[in-house]
């Protein structure tokens, strides 16, 4: 008689494991689309007008480059304080929610902030702060800082828990308190991580900058919605090329001092 492993029955049929995954996704992708209510006849339709205003972008208004200059450098700026203060505020709430430092109850709270924090869109923020501040740079170097918690926050925290548990329980047994045990035992770890999350998201809130000029929250933002409005689209692709150069220039610079910081 044929003697059966004892194996539970997906261990001896693993390809029935990847058919029912296959089968779920499958459902979920149906179930999505079928959410969208896509109108395939009208996006047919459509094309025509999408063509019509791409023409319109072109050629560039080189006579603009000036404000656009000027204005993309007020974006910079803003995205450098709102990226560093954001930073700094996001590490002891990073500390306070991370499992491996902190106790339960400050958990708790640390990640409801953090969550509540990624919940609100960054335009409310813009809105906001442009309520409190008025229109201008201030207000979009607020809301970036606050839209940057939510971010650099969980991934300071999941740099965190990353560290090697040994070096955190040598420590302890040597009577470090929590403080010590955060500069001493994770700091050293976490920070060529912790740098290099940060540079990323100054990269990303020079984009989420320029969509807060939506809302009047300064930067280059501000002058594209209202050349937009004004429908100098001309000028308007101006401001999107020169936003382009420069968002490009800094995420070759950044990539590679990213690399270096893995590196260390």
């Amino acid at each position: 008689m044929k003697k059966f492993s004892k194996s539970p029955f997906l261990y001896r049929y693993p390809w029935l494991i990847n058919i029912v995954v296959l089968l779920v996704m499958v459902v979920v992708y149906i179930w999505a689309l079928q959410g969208l209510k896509i109108d395939l006849d009208l996006l047919q339709d459509s094309w025509p007008y999408v063509v019509d205003f791409l023409v319109r972008l072109f050629p560039p208004d080189i006579g603009t480059i000036n404000v656009a200059i000027s204005a993309l450098i007020e974006t910079v700026q803003m995205s450098i304080w709102g990226t560093t203060i954001g930073a700094i505020l996001s590490l002891p709430i990073a500390i306070s929610s991370a499992n491996n430092v902190a106790p339960l109850w400050l958990r708790w709270l640390a990640n409801l902030l953090q969550n509540t924090v990624r919940s609100v869109p960054s335009i409310i923020l813009g809105l906001i702060f442009v309520a409190a501040t008025g229109l201008g740079a201030p207000a979009g170097t607020l809301a970036l800082s606050i839209y940057t918690i939510g971010y650099l926050a969980k991934f300071y925290q999941q740099g965190i828990e990353a560290v090697d548990a040994r070096s955190l329980e040598s420590l302890r047994i040597i009577g470090a308190s929590r403080i010590q045990i955060a500069q001493y035992g994770i700091l050293p770890q976490v920070l060529p991580l912790g740098l290099g999350y940060t540079l990323w998201m100054f990269e990303y809130n020079i984009r989420a900058a320029s969509v807060l000029g939506v809302v009047g929250a300064g930067g280059i933002g501000f002058q594209l919605k209202s050349y937009i409005d004004g429908f100098e689209y001309t000028k308007a692709t101006t401001m999107m090329l020169v936003l382009l150069v420069v968002v490009t220039v800094i995420d070759f610079f950044s990539s590679k001092l990213r690399r270096y910081l893995d590196s260390m």
